[in-house]
């Protein structure tokens, strides 16, 4: 289901396509990104969301099929346009020998900015304390920032980012979430690709997910998961509750045996945790709802590549 937002739209895509040689890329994809919206390309690797970003951004041009952002085509170039969108790619290009500040000082000069955009910049993303230190001694999180406050720099209306969090550990990773949040309120639209379920639920206003170059689905993760109407997850340890026995259960829809714990699948948690807690310690019961992952197994009945 794609439901339209209801503000102003900042990007708006129409039967995109995009073809390598016989390997197509991206194949028929249309959505709109509104005003202040945080949205999420969501994908496994080789879906098409690294192609669909440089579209949108204007780096490459489709074969057929519209894009317009700010109401403008982004192709070719205009400089109009530009200046109000800020990119941060996979792949990255630093001045590795330049401080951190010194490299956003001349990043701020590609947009006749004075000095002092840089050290802002460098501020808003939490890297104040580290100005001095060359690029090539920042850690791969502080890298990541850096990226985004060369991208955030010139204070773009509209931000690209693609897969902003690769390769970081779960620590530094939480940290850009909050970066990002932040960036979102301040009134910045964000268009983000990621392979990770987990993030595109925390931080995205609406997600689509694409595999093979089409999107399969699109709405907000909430609605997805509603929609998807996937049985939440109750996990006992097997020597308390066998699964005979959880069958026999009211409220259950089936059992099965994962590793050393009963699985249960329902899709009345009060009722099953009701009837657990007459023959089990509910302290060693845990319990999962459906997430996006669930989402995107009913819909592909893959699973992700990571």
């Amino acid at each position: 289901m794609n439901r339209q937002p209801p503000h102003q739209p900042v990007v708006v895509v129409q039967d995109l396509h995009k073809s390598y040689g016989d390997t197509t890329a991206v194949d028929g994809i249309s959505f709109t990104v509104s005003e202040g919206e945080f949205f999420g390309i969501l994908g496994p690797n080789g879906a098409g969301k690294t192609t669909l970003i440089e579209m949108l951004a204007g780096q490459r041009v489709p074969d057929s099929g519209t894009v317009t952002v700010f109401g403008e085509s982004p192709w070719p170039r205009k400089m109009a346009v530009y200046r109000r969108l800020g990119i941060q790619s996979q792949a990255s290009a630093f001045f590795p020998d330049l401080t951190a500040i010194e490299h956003l000082q001349t990043m701020a000069g590609l947009y006749d900015l004075p000095r002092s955009a840089a050290a802002e910049a460098l501020e808003k993303v939490g890297l104040g304390g580290s100005a001095k230190v060359r690029v090539d001694k920042l850690s791969g999180g502080q890298r990541q920032r850096l990226a985004i406050a060369s991208a955030l720099v010139h204070e773009p209306g509209l931000l690209f980012l693609d897969e902003p969090t690769a390769a970081l550990d779960p620590e530094a990773r939480r940290g850009l979430w909050r970066l990002l949040r932040d960036i979102r309120a301040q009134g910045c639209s964000i268009v983000c690709t990621t392979h990770h379920l987990d993030e595109a639920e925390e931080l995205c206003d609406r997600t689509a997910i694409v595999q093979a170059g089409r999107v399969v689905a699109l709405d907000s993760p909430r609605q997805l998961i509603r929609e998807a109407g996937g049985a939440s997850r109750i996990r006992v340890p097997g020597d308390l509750l066998s699964c005979e026995a959880a069958a026999a259960l009211p409220g259950v829809l089936g059992t099965r045996q994962t590793g050393a714990d009963t699985e249960i699948s329902t899709d009345s948690v009060s009722e099953v945790l009701a009837a657990l807690g007459a023959v089990v310690d509910l302290d060693q019961v845990e319990t999962r709802r459906p997430t996006l992952e669930d989402v995107y197994l009913n819909l592909t009945g893959a699973e992700f590549t990571r």
